[in-house]
Order: structure tokens, then C-alpha cells, then sequence
């Protein structure tokens, strides 16, 4: 029979609005680089570039700070993006050959990326017979003339379309079909029976009714719109793509046997048979297909060609290189992944002669590489954003908030030194399209990678733009099997081809026991401690001049000696001996070797005390890194936990032990589903849950029926793998005197506390201690379930968490209270619970797996700001669990606050890689190259703020045709969209999209049990500003409850009561209209025949009444919309 235990009525409004005001979930921005590209695009006025994906997510990007995304309905890899320019406007194309328009959309004072309309194509040829288009298959080139209000659509079939660009239908009689291009072409240039699919569409850039047309089997057209004729013929090889030169004089075509032409246009006579130029660079042997080339000329009277592929099909076939030729000087650029797509950013103004191109952009499968093409040697110009995050494999990460700005500036200097600009380049990033709008963040964070290949990185997490900072590299400390030395580095003038290195994306990894697993960083000293995979706790200290320094290199036993234990794991990593140089940035003071060399799964460091701890999967040890000495070693081993000793990187398996774990699993879930099915009964338990929910009222709290939690064996598999380590100073041994403790925990439930007797002089002192520093077990607690121990951490006499190393000492936070009695809480897998200290009894706890079937994955403290006051902020526990939820409970009382779904329970990964901030802000890897960043603080919000100057033509009807009603739903991951500032031809602003509604709708929180009855009410604001049209209504209607109304307040005539539809998220705006037009006399001024209301059913248009003319896309002032 089911039990409910009864707390009180309802919740409390006053605390229901105080949440709304402290928590709220955004996911705000994506930072990295997108995964999978699959198109590129620029727009040369705007200066704004666009990256299409192959999961149909369009990215675009201008100056740091200024990005928004749009994703498209269906999930279709994007074979071309192309810009109208200077209208905030493009046009994509997928792969199943549908055409999309997208916009830059004003919606409440804010712009997002909105897809406007979209075209389809027949599948098959003659699909549709009363279209008349049997040529109408698949498209394979866009090409946007006469300013973007046509399009040339080239398809499979040899067939080009136009396309109204604006209405995104079919211009009828414009077709060009290839039997009308044949009948203007001799015999002699006939490619057998069928011209092959069109490849290329290009304009002219001086007259734009000439279009150059490239097909596949070498002929190419320039075909004379207004004529309806063939200007000029050319037939080449098997044609890749076309360029035309800037006057129109020259242009370029490349071929699939790796050779380019130059035709000119200027010549006599409308046939061409043979090309001005025609060569094979890097003949001439069979060479791969040249896939793309462009022409830009130059003042100096020399030219640019530039080309991807082209390369010796057997030499060096499996290269991806793009090649820059100028008058005499060729550089064949080598990346290590596939090229998407590559432009130029030059001058594109009609008044200008020439293009003088100053940057080549390179869209990689993996980063996006930027030259200068201004300077001489054409050097890298490093991006302020788009970084590679996965250059290596990123193995773990952390985030540093509030760092000080001494430090940030030593740092950033680090990182200026490692790569330093030449002094001639004068060149920054090319992409300075948009303002961005967004406030100076109030304090830096810091964004720590560790990767696979043994490097931190240092990212710059401040801002909407992931900037990198600085690269730590540990690999230079040991010797490695397989030494790094790039062969292409040591290149000499004569090798051929002149390859040339470029980017940084380098998946491979010399060797894996480099592998980064723990970072830890001490914002006030500069010191820090990186972990690795082989056992290796490496100690550094920042330094802003290069040097050359020996370090010191200690052992660590964690087995102490213990028999029956034998590592047949990787072995250690063996440290260079003697002086080594090391650059200005950090540099290791001390080497601690873990043994067995198993991975580092928990670290911690305390500055203060010059003391690190670290713990793997046989103990945790630790370390006086001043005196260079071990203070502890503790093993955690259990007698039959053999498999911690294979080690991650070990295939060797016991099959007799699985085999053993798994009958037990089969015979235990026997044995309790028995047990169940000998205690249920169905008939009563459907009797006992109808009396229940008829003797309870709605809106009294009742205590969720909690799960059964089966206690975990001792004997599992990895029992004995610490999973966190803490330093605290705390009432351990009475509640008089308090002093340095540390506390480990592990996968089995065990924690450890113990009393450290630290010498003064060793807190922070340039001078070593005569006393060696001294641990002595003082507490150990057995968790009942043996569920495994996520974090720990020490709360004061006001239930608030401990300040960091040096923050109570240096005035850089309140002073934790020693007076009251202090608490520990310990966060299991499965619980949270508080402990009193120092007798260790338990104090409150809340079973998480119990009440919510989930278990806790990680755990952080956070504070929590409020929107309404500035000087209020509330300290909470928020973890993310394995289904992807994020919950935030009060602390110390541990009560639930509220709930969010942040991640896809089937992302794994995902949810491995969250990292919670002190700040309630969060990241997670949403693609290997990807982080997205989430909120659940209502006030401490990053994401894109900024404005966007564009210019629609007047006749433009872009703003007739809209697919969604909600700009929200064209985001990709709630990223927000920009500002925009529309100017119509003459440059002025628009005055209607220049005002700004200050209305902020949040997003509604999923509450806890506890408080969701009383969640509507709490006390609600009515704000009249801003308008409310039918999609307002609509969007609340469709999740309504129904309030009766009496007749006498709506009016005679309405035949009793009228149903009014109220939801529970009804904005305020939509209130307060209602209240006005019941109680404001508003009835005189509303359209004949629509007061008094039709009851529901009187129309066809809903409970609303709407007319039948009414649109959903119909805007109404408040006093002129039908009630």
C-alpha cells in the first residue's frame, strides 16, 4: 500500500518568485568550431562570413562577438551558401536539392536568423507533368545575378533555371535548355550526345546580362541573357571550375587531370579552340583534379591564382593542398584535413580596377585558416575565434573564474611570445563584420583543455568569442617513443613541391600515456598541476622570462609494498635528465611519479600550504612540493580488485572474473524480481492510488515514493579508484581547535579524512620549514550503498562553502565563520548528504536515485545572483546527472530548487565533458571540436549581443513571407540572435525596428516537486509595454485553463458564462490587455459584429472567434484585435 506523508499546503509564493528571479536555463552560445562543415560564404560589404554544416546549421560570424545560427528544418548536409550582398539575406541549397532563404529578422527589438521561404525541387525528371520542366533535376550550381534578385539555378540535366529570388518560384520562359545552347554551337564543339551536368555559373562583373556557363564534358558558354544567344564558345578537357577575371577580358578555367587554361575573351571571332595559357603545375605525371581556382589581379600589373588540389596523383595524392601562385612565387600550402571551400577578401566596389586581395580564408573539415596576403612569405593571421579546440584530442578540461588581472596579463604575454607577429604585418582578423554590443564582462574566466598529446590550452571564456591565449606543452619533459619531427618543417629550396605547413590541427599524438587527465590552477600564485595518463603529477610555476632549470623528480608507492598485486599496464614515462630550456610561460618545478603509472583520477592543490594530492585507481598520496618531499601514501585497494591493476590502456581482460560478475548480475536480478512478483499485487495497488488521489487534495504536497536502492558489492571492479580529493581547514579532531585537513574519496563510498600538522613557515613561505609536514588519519566514513564519492566540501557556521587558498588571508572574499559548528557534505553518486563536524553524524540528506532514478555524474558549488537586487546571491549545489538533467538543491538544507533538461540522456560523452562553473554557467562538448555553454543563473548570462547595419531594397517582400512564428524555433541551440539596424537606400535607420522592448521573457523552469502546485502563484507584474498580436495568444492558448466568467462582466448578450483561456505562463503584456478591454470600455471602438464574444464553436477560427480573413501573420494594435 502506498504511503504519503503530508508537509504542508502548497509552497511558498514569495520563495517561487525568489527562484524565478535567481535561476533560469539558457543555452546561449556554441563555442569552437563547427563540426562537420560542408559550404562557406562571404559578404564582402557586410564583412560577414557563413559556414554551413553537414547536420543543416548555418553559422555566421563578423567582428569577435557578433554570431548567431539558424538550423534547418530537416537534417540535410548544405552544399552551398551564397550572400545577397549588403541585405543580411542568404540562400542555401542542400543536399535533396531544396533551396532556402534565409533572413535577419526583427522581432521585439532583437534580430535572429530566420529561414523566410523555401523551394523544392521534383525528384525525378518528369515528376511533375503540368510543370513542364522535365530538365529540372538535380541542382548542382547557384549563381545570384541583377543584385540578388535572381538566381541562375544549373542543374544535372544540362538545363539552367531562373529563379525569383524574392518569391523563390520559377521565372517562366527564362529557361535555358541545352538543346537551345547547342543550336548555338558548331558541330566541331558538340560533346557527344549531352553537354554533361552544369558545373559552373559565373557573372560578369561589368555587365550582368552575360552569364559564363561551364559544363562538365569541357564546353563553355558565355551566353548573352538580354539576346537570348551565345556570345562566345570555348571547349577544354572535362571541366572542375571557372573563374572570370575582374574586366571580363580573361578567364580561367580548371580541369580533373590536374591542369588549368587561360581563355581570352577579347579575342576575335565568337569560337575559341585553343587557350592563351594551358598548364599542368605539378605535371607531368598524372596529377588529381584541380577542384576550385580563382583570379585576382593586382595593381603592380601581376596577378593571384590560386587552386585547391592539382597535386601528383602518386607521390603525393593523399595531400590536401591549396597553391598560391604569384608572377614567379609558388607555395603549395599542406593542412592535414579534407578543404571545404576557400575565398579572398578583396576589393569588390565597381569604381575599383583592380582586386588586391589581402586575405585568403581556407574552410578546413577541421579549422578554418586565414593568410595575409599582403605580407611577404603570405604568414598565418591567428583568429580570434573559430580555434580548433580538438588540434588534440581533449582529454579533460576545467574553468578559472575571477582571475585576477596581474595574472590574466602575464598570461596573455606568455602566449604573445609563443607566437609572435612579423613587424611588417599590418593585417587583423578580415572578418570585422556587425558591432557588437555587449558589455565588458565583469570578470575574466579561463577555460582549461587538456588534450591528448600532453598540452594545455588556455582559452579566453569571458566573452561570447572563445579566444586562445596560451599553449602549455609537457611532452618536451620526457622521452617518448616516437620523437616528433615533421618532415615537412625541414623542407630546403629545392625539394618540389614547395610544400609549406599550415594550421594546427594535429590528431596525432606521439605517444598516449602524454594524454592530459586533471588540470589545476591557483589564480593568486600562479602555480599549477597537471595530471597525465602514465601517473605523472607535474608542478608549475609561472615565469615571464625563458629559462634553463633541472626538475626534480620524486616517486610515489600507492601499493605500499602490498602482495598479490602485479601492474600489467603501460610503463612509466622516463624523464629527460639534466638542464632543459624551457620558454616564458609555465614551467615545471616538480615531477611526482605515481606507481604503479596508473591515470590520475583526482588532484587537488593548496598553495597556501605548498601541497598537492593526487589519486589514482590503487590510492591517493600526498605531496609537500616546497621540501619536495611525500607526506602520505594510502592504498585503496581491494583484495579482489585485480582489475585495477590492467590499466586503461591494458587488452588484457579476465574472462573467468566477467563471466563470475555476470551470473552473480543474472542471479541477483532472479531472485529480486521474484521477490516482486510475490508481493504485487495489481488490482490492490490500482485500489490504494485511487483512494489515494481521491482523498488528497491538488495543491497538497505529498513525498515522492522513493526507488529501491540495492547496495553495491565490495568486492566490484574498481572499488579502490579515488574520485576526489579536498584540502579544507575545519574542526577534524574537537570542535575547539581547527586546522589543515584532507579528505579523498572513492568509488566504493569510503572517504578518508585526515589531521595535517602544516609548519607555519610553510604556508606560503620563500623559506623551507625544519618540521616535515604531517598527516594522521582522523575520520573514516563508510557510504551505505558503497555508491562512489563525487565531491566533498567543508561548509562553515553560516552553511556556506570554505574560500579558496589565500582568498580569506588576502581580503579577496568574507572570512569563513570558525565560531559556529562546521558541516562536510558529501555528494555520492546516488545522495547528497550533510555531515556535522567534528563527530561526523549525520545532519540532513536527499536520496537523489531514489526520488529521481538518476545518478549524479558531476557537482559544483555555485553562487547564484538575483535579477531584482544586486546585493542578494544564494550559494547552491548544482549537478548534472547521467539523464542529461541538471538539478540545483539549497545548501546546507539540501532542498530541491529547480530542474532543467540540459543534455541528451544518449550523449555520453557529452555529459562526461560538463564542466559547472562557480557562476551557474556550464560547459559541454557537444561535437568533438564544440562546446556549448548553458546558464542557470537568471543574472549571470553570456551570449551574442550586437547590431547589424543592412540595406533592403525598397520593393524588397521579404517581410511578406514568414514559416515560423517564433524566431526561437530557428535556432540551432537557443543561441540568440543580434540587434539589427535596418537603413533603407538613403542610409537612414528604420524608425520601427530601432525601438526596443524591454520585455525579457525567460524561459520556464521545470520546478521540484515541492514547489510546481503553487508555481502560478506567485505574484505577477503587469507590464503593458509592447503590442500583442494573435501569435501571443495563440502561443499560450494551446497549453490553457479555462476560467468561467460571469455574464454581467462581459456584457449582455454573451448567454452565459464565457469561457476565458488563461495559461500558466500567460505574459503580462497579454494580461493586461485582457484586464483593459474587460474593464476599460473598450467595446465602442471594436469592429461591428465582434462584441459581444461568439461562444467557442461559433467559428472556425478557434476559441478566439478570429474572422475568416485573419492571418496568422496579421498583426493588431491592442484596441483593434477581436477578442
Amino acid at each position: 500500500m502506498m504511503k504519503f506523508r503530508f508537509r504542508r499546503q502548497g509552497a511558498d509564493p514569495q520563495r517561487e518568485k525568489l527562484k524565478q528571479e535567481l535561476f533560469a536555463f539558457n543555452k546561449t552560445v556554441e563555442h569552437g568550431f563547427p563540426n562537420q562543415p560542408s559550404a562557406l560564404a562571404f559578404d564582402p560589404e557586410l564583412r560577414i562570413m557563413a559556414i554551413g554544416t553537414r547536420s543543416g546549421a548555418v553559422k555566421i560570424y563578423g567582428t569577435p562577438g557578433v554570431e548567431f545560427t539558424g538550423l534547418h528544418p530537416d537534417t540535410a548536409t548544405i552544399t552551398q551558401i551564397h550572400f545577397l550582398p549588403g541585405q543580411g539575406r542568404l540562400l542555401t541549397l542542400l543536399d535533396d536539392s531544396s533551396l532556402h532563404l534565409w533572413e535577419i529578422v526583427h522581432h521585439s527589438g532583437c534580430a535572429h536568423l530566420e529561414e523566410v521561404l523555401s523551394f523544392q525541387l521534383p525528384s525525378r525528371p518528369g515528376f511533375d507533368s503540368a510543370s513542364g520542366l522535365p530538365g529540372l533535376t538535380r541542382i548542382t550550381v547557384v549563381l545570384l545575378v541583377t543584385a540578388g534578385d535572381m538566381a541562375a539555378l544549373g542543374t544535372e540535366g544540362s538545363s539552367v533555371f531562373f529563379l525569383d529570388v524574392p518569391t523563390l518560384t520559377l521565372l517562366e520562359g527564362q529557361t535555358l535548355g541545352p538543346d537551345e545552347v547547342l543550336r548555338s554551337v558548331p558541330d566541331d564543339y558538340r560533346c557527344g550526345k549531352s553537354l554533361g551536368p552544369v558545373e559552373s555559373l559565373q557573372g560578369h562583373l561589368r555587365d550582368p546580362t552575360k552569364i559564363l556557363i561551364g559544363y562538365s564534358r569541357g564546353l563553355l558558354v558565355i551566353w548573352n541573357q538580354a539576346a537570348q544567344c551565345a556570345d562566345r564558345v570555348f571547349l577544354g578537357n572535362q571541366l572542375e571550375s571557372l573563374c572570370w577575371e575582374r574586366s571580363g577580358s580573361t578567364l580561367v578555367s580548371s580541369h580533373s587531370d590536374g591542369s588549368y587554361a587561360v581563355w581570352s575573351v577579347d579575342a576575335g571571332g565568337s569560337l575559341a579552340t585553343q587557350p592563351t595559357v594551358a598548364t599542368m603545375p605539378y605535371g607531368p605525371f598524372p596529377c588529381k583534379a584541380i577542384n576550385k581556382i580563382l583570379w585576382r589581379n593586382c595593381e603592380s600589373g601581376d596577378h593571384f591564382i590560386i587552386f585547391s588540389g592539382g597535386m601528383p596523383r602518386a607521390s603525393y595524392g593523399d595531400r590536401h593542398c591549396v597553391s598560391v601562385l604569384r608572377a614567379e612565387t609558388l607555395v603549395t600550402l599542406d593542412f592535414t584535413s579534407r578543404i571545404i571551400d576557400f575565398f579572398t577578401v578583396h576589393s569588390t566596389r565597381p569604381e575599383d580596377e583592380f582586386d588586391e586581395p589581402q586575405a585568403l580564408a581556407v574552410l578546413l573539415e577541421e579549422e578554418l585558416v586565414v593568410l595575409d596576403l599582403q605580407t611577404p612569405g603570405w604568414p598565418s593571421v591567428p583568429g580570434p575565434y573559430l580555434a580548433p579546440l580538438h588540434s588534440s584530442a581533449i582529454t579533460c578540461s576545467a574553468h578559472v573564474a575571477n582571475v585576477p588581472a596581474k595574472l590574466w596579463a602575464r598570461i596573455v604575454s606568455a602566449g604573445e611570445q609563443q607566437s609572435p607577429q612579423p613587424a611588417s604585418s599590418t593585417l587583423r582578423w578580415p572578418i570585422t563584420g556587425g558591432r557588437n554590443l555587449a558589455q565588458e564582462p565583469s570578470q575574466r574566466g579561463l577555460l582549461l583543455t587538456g588534450h591528448e598529446d600532453g598540452t594545455v590550452r588556455f582559452w579566453d571564456a569571458s566573452g561570447v568569442a572563445l579566444r586562445p591565449l596560451y599553449k602549455l606543452s609537457t611532452a618536451g619533459l620526457f622521452q617518448t617513443d616516437c620523437e616528433h619531427a615533421d618532415s615537412l618543417a625541414q623542407a630546403t629550396e629545392d625539394d618540389w613541391p614547395p610544400f609549406r605547413k599550415v594550421g594546427c590541427f594535429d590528431p596525432y599524438s606521439d605517444d598516449p600515456r602524454l594524454g592530459v587527465q586533471k588540470v589545476v590552477l591557483c589564480k593568486y600564485t600562479a602555480r599549477m598541476v597537471v595530471a597525465g595518463t602514465a601517473g605523472q603529477v607535474l608542478v608549475l610555476e609561472l615565469s615571464d622570462t625563458p629559462s634553463e632549470k633541472t626538475v626534480s623528480v620524486s616517486s610515489v608507492d600507492l601499493l605500499q609494498d602490498r602482495e598479490g598485486f602485479t601492474w600489467k599496464g603501460h610503463e612509466r614515462l622516463s624523464p629527460c635528465t639534466g638542464p632543459l630550456p624551457w620558454p616564458a610561460g609555465f614551467q615545471p618545478r616538480v615531477l611526482v611519479q605515481c606507481l604503479p603509472p596508473a591515470a590520475v583520477t583526482a588532484v587537488t592543490l593548496h598553495a597556501e600550504w605548498s601541497l598537492v594530492a593526487f589519486g589514482t585507481s590503487h590510492g591517493f598520496g600526498l605531496f609537500d612540493y616546497q621540501r619536495k618531499t611525500p607526506v602520505l601514501a594510502r592504498c585503496t585497494l581491494h583484495p579482489n580488485d585485480s582489475l585495477a591493476m590492467e590499466g586503461p590502456l591494458s587488452r588484457v581482460k579476465s574472462l573467468k572474473k566477467s563471466l563470475r560478475q555476470s551470473f552473480r548480475r543474472i542471479r541477483k536480478s532472479r531472485v529480486s524480481g521474484k521477490k516482486r512478483a510475490a508481493n504485487a499485487n495489481s488490482k490492490l495497488q490500482e485500489a490504494n492510488a485511487q483512494l489515494a488521489e481521491q482523498a488528497c487534495p491538488h495543491d497538497v504536497e505529498m513525498t515522492p515514493v522513493q526507488r529501491r536502492i540495492e547496495p553495491r558489492s565490495a568486492d566490484d571492479s574498481l572499488s579502490g579508484v579515488v574520485r576526489c580529493l579536498y584540502f579544507a581547514d575545519t574542526f577534524l579532531r574537537d570542535a575547539v581547535h581547527h586546522g589543515p585537513t584532507m579528505w579523498a574519496g572513492t568509488n566504493s563510498g569510503s572517504v578518508f579524512a585526515y589531521a595535517l600538522e602544516v609548519p607555519t613557515a610553510a604556508a606560503g613561505g620563500e623559506k623551507q620549514p625544519e618540521r616535515a609536514v604531517e598527516a594522521v588519519l582522523g575520520k573514516e566514513v563508510q557510504l551505505m550503498h558503497r555508491a562512489p564519492v563525487v565531491a566533498i566540501a567543508v561548509l562553515d557556521g553560516r552553511g556556506r562553502p570554505l574560500p579558496e587558498p589565500y582568498e580569506a588571508s588576502r581580503d579577496l572574499a568574507q572570512a569563513p565563520d570558525m565560531q559556529g559548528g562546521h558541516a562536510v557534505l558529501i555528494a555520492s553518486e546516488e545522495q547528497f548528504k550533510v555531515f556535522t563536524l567534528p563527530k561526523v553524524s549525520a545532519k540532513t540528506k536527499f536520496k537523489l536515485t531514489a526520488h529521481e532514478g538518476c545518478r549524479v555524474r558531476k557537482v559544483a558549488l555555485a553562487t547564484f545572483a538575483s535579477v531584482a537586487c544586486e546585493d542578494y546571491a544564494e550559494t547552491c549545489l548544482a549537478c548534472l546527472t547521467n539523464l542529461g538533467d541538471v538539478h540545483v538543491f539549497s545548501v546546507p538544507g539540501l532542498r530541491p530548487q529547480v530542474h532543467y533538461p540540459c543534455i541528451r540522456k544518449e550523449d555520453i560523452s557529452g555529459i562526461a565533458s560538463c564542466v559547472l562553473t562557480r557562476h551557474g554557467q556550464g560547459f559541454y562538448l557537444i561535437s568533438p571540436s564544440e562546446f556549448e555553454r548553458f546558464s542557470l543563473s537568471a543574472r549571470n548570462i553570456t551570449e551574442p549581443l550586437c547590431s547589424l547595419d543592412v540595406s533592403w531594397p525598397q520593393d524588397s517582400a521579404h517581410a511578406s513571407h514568414r514559416l515560423r512564428e517564433s524566431p526561437k524555433l530557428s535556432q540551432a541551440n537557443g543561441t540568440p540572435g543580434i540587434i539589427l539596424a535596418p537603413q533603407s537606400h538613403d542610409g537612414s535607420p528604420d524608425p520601427i525596428c530601432s525601438k526596443r522592448s524591454d520585455i525579457q521573457e525567460l524561459p520556464e523552469a521545470m520546478l521540484s516537486p515541492m514547489s510546481v502546485d503553487s508555481a502560478t502563484s506567485a505574484d505577477t507584474t503587469l507590464d503593458t509595454t509592447g503590442d500583442v498580436t494573435v501569435e501571443d495568444v495563440k502561443d499560450f492558448l494551446g497549453k490553457a485553463r479555462t476560467i468561467q466568467l460571469p455574464a454581467t462582466l462581459l456584457g449582455a448578450g454573451t448567454n452565459g458564462p464565457w469561457p476565458l483561456h488563461v495559461g500558466p505562463t500567460c505574459p503580462a503584456r497579454v494580461w493586461a490587455w485582457y484586464l483593459a478591454e474587460l474593464w476599460g470600455g473598450l467595446r465602442a471602438v471594436l469592429p461591428m459584429g465582434s462584441w459581444p464574444p461568439p461562444r467557442p464553436g461559433a467559428t472556425g477560427r478557434g476559441q478566439l472567434g478570429l474572422p475568416a480573413h485573419t492571418t496568422s501573420h496579421s498583426t493588431h494594435h491592442p484596441s483593434q484585435l477581436p477578442l
